[in-house]
Order: structure tokens, then sequence, then C-alpha cells
């Protein structure tokens, strides 16, 4: 179950409104959301969170690049939304690596025959000994894995009282906490 709103700062205090992804496929999609919502170039707070699993918050302040943050990189990136919120830039990747290592895996086969080579797929995978000294790689012991726990900007809500300290402490209702932070759970509680 996700979960998803937007907290648009005004020269009144915060507007809230439950936000639909169904239409946003990037990260790109994301941030012109939350730029359409903003009055005056103020700053834009998107909440997304998958029930009991992670939560994320993207910030934007007027035309300046997002902020993020995601408390658990390793189950966002088992979740279409999270994945948005995951660039390269966040996990520390060359930009369009993903891209490159699914485009290699699809010339060659995990066990490392090309494809439509009959005379290696035909072969025995080895004695038990070979594959022993030479287990295959899994997908979690890659460099380029995701990691599990808190990634991005720490300190994404710092000038609105939400310390690093205390988004890390945050888990279960971190939407409520938040806008009880920033003033504005009465506007999100209209939304919910």
């Amino acid at each position: 179950m996700y979960f998803a709103a937007l907290l648009a700062r005004t020269e009144d205090g915060w507007e809230a409104s439950d936000t639909e992804l169904d239409d946003v496929e990037t990260l790109s999609d994301l941030t012109d959301l939350a730029q359409e919502a903003s009055v005056d170039e103020d700053t834009v707070l998107v909440y997304i969170e998958q029930e009991d699993a992670w939560f994320g918050i993207l910030r934007v302040d007027g035309e300046e690049d997002p902020r993020i943050y995601v408390s658990d990189a390793s189950a966002a990136a088992r979740s279409s939304y999270g994945e948005i919120l995951l660039t390269d830039e966040l996990l520390g990747r060359e930009p369009g690596a993903e891209d490159e290592i699914a485009a290699l895996e699809e010339l060659v086969d995990l066990d490392g025959t090309e494809d439509g080579d009959p005379d290696e797929a035909a072969r025995p995978a080895g004695t038990a000994a070979d594959r022993q000294a030479h287990p295959p790689s899994h997908p979690d012991s890659d460099s380029d894995a995701v990691p599990a726990g808190p990634i991005g900007e720490l300190g994404i809500l710092a000038d609105f009282g939400v310390s690093e300290k205390d988004l890390l402490t945050l888990r279960t209702d971190a939407l409520t906490e938040i806008a009880d932070a920033l003033g504005a759970a009465e506007v999100l509680e209209a939304v919910r």
C-alpha cells in the first residue's frame, strides 16, 4: 500500500494535497509535479511511503536541483515509486551504468554463454567441485547493489526543525511526525 502527499509552502503556511503518481515515471516527472505546485518558487515536499517498508522525501526549492532522502534504499529499490527516487547520483553510480549492465545481460546469459550458442548451452555445468570453486555471482553481491538503510540528504528538513537524528529515527508514522514539525498536521489530515 502506497501513500503520496505533496506539501507546498505558502506565505500563509503549508498547503497539502494527496498526490497521484500513476503518470510519474522519472525523477524529472516528479520534480515537475512539485514545481507546478510551488507558490512563488517556495519549498515543496513530496512524500512517498510504502506502508511499513520505506518512505522518501523529495524537496524542491524553486528551480534548484531536487534534494532526496530515502529511509531504506534496498526496500525502495524493490518498488517502482522507490526506483524513481534512487538516482544513479544518489547511489553513487556512474549515470547510465544500470542501463549498460542490462544491455550486456541481454547479450550474454548469466552462465556466460552467448544467446543461441547450442554447444555451450548443451555442455554440463561442471562438477560440484567446479561449481564450488567458481560459484555463480549473486546479484546482491554486485558492487552496484543498493545499500540497505537510509540514503540521501539527511539535512533535507533541518531548516524546518527535523534534525538528521530525528529523520533517522522516523519509522512507521513518519509523515505525521514530519507534518507536526512543519506545523502542517491539520492540512495534511484533511487530505489523508
